[in-house]
């Protein structure tokens, strides 16, 4: 019996060892390995975005004609895992303008693209755009049937709020918009990140998050409201806002912001890529195209 188990474990102990020299087999050059910060994923395995086309939508931390970086983080994910980048985002947009980045898009590719991200809604937040709801309720006649002959009876119905008035209406429209237009693709929404001050000029002197918008909302309650789209609309949500790391409201961390005491909105290339660096570990977990 004992010699039994001896050639199990032995048996066992092979097939480890050329699993683990079926992996190590796999390991990058060293061009490849000091391209990205802290080494590269693809020394055991391929990252399941490496080489996808995707399709970027969002406001001025996206849109590349902003210079608070010269060094986006789609251009890093661009170097590192070899994302081709199709960026549509442009400065000081809301959700409003994801119908236009993606009939654009549309127009340009077709469905070449294999997935879409989309960072937006602090510029919702910033121009006092009221939460809304994702639904209004209706009473309709339904036919069912349960353990009994099937019958009409009455029902309260959900429908999506459709509008550009409120945020969550806004979120529904886009989000139709591309479900609809992208039904095979990979439909990616990042929340806002954090913000503190930002003063272009007198005209476009923007407040911190610790205050609230024109219709007495924090910044929270916009995030909060983008990661309820996961479940609204099926689609997965990176929290940028949580796992990003970026927290410009306390000095230390201006240090990833375009400048100290004017812009700690938007990320510089430090800031960047950390953005990066969580989007590719973020990324493993989803993919890139079905």
């Amino acid at each position: 019996m004992k010699t039994k188990i001896s050639i199990l474990r032995l048996a066992a102990l092979t097939l480890l060892l050329a699993v683990c020299q079926t992996v190590t087999v796999a390991q990058p050059s060293p061009k490849s390995d000091a391209a990205v910060p802290g080494g590269s994923l693809t020394g055991v395995f391929s990252h399941p975005w490496k080489g996808k086309k995707v399709a970027y939508f969002g406001d001025s931390i996206t849109d590349p004609r902003n210079k608070a970086a010269s060094n986006k983080y789609w251009k890093l994910l661009q170097e590192w895992l070899g994302i081709t980048p199709y960026v549509y985002a442009v400065s000081g947009r809301q959700w409003t303008d994801i119908e236009r980045q993606a009939n654009l898009c549309k127009e340009q590719h077709g469905d070449s693209i294999d997935a879409i991200l989309i960072l937006m809604g602090t510029n919702d937040y910033n121009n006092g755009v009221p939460l809304g709801q994702w639904y209004v309720e209706k009473e309709e006649e339904v036919m069912y049937g349960h353990g009994k002959p099937k019958a009409m009876t009455l029902r309260k119905r959900q429908y999506p709020c459709m509008t550009d008035s409120t945020y969550r209406g806004r979120m529904n429209k886009a989000l139709s918009l591309l479900k609809r237009m992208y039904p095979t693709k990979q439909i990616v929404i990042m929340t806002p990140l954090h913000r503190q001050n930002f003063h272009a000029n007198e005209k476009n002197w923007q407040c911190s998050e610790d205050y609230t918008n024109q219709c007495g909302e924090y910044l929270q309650a916009y995030v909060d409201a983008t990661k309820e789209a996961s479940n609204v609309w099926a689609v997965p949500v990176i929290d940028l806002n949580a796992v990003s790391g970026l927290y410009p409201m306390l000095d230390e961390h201006a240090q990833y912001f375009n400048n100290a005491d004017t812009d700690r909105l938007h990320p510089n290339n430090k800031g960047h890529q950390r953005i990066a660096l969580t989007l590719m570990y973020q990324l493993l977990s989803l993919p890139a195209a079905f």
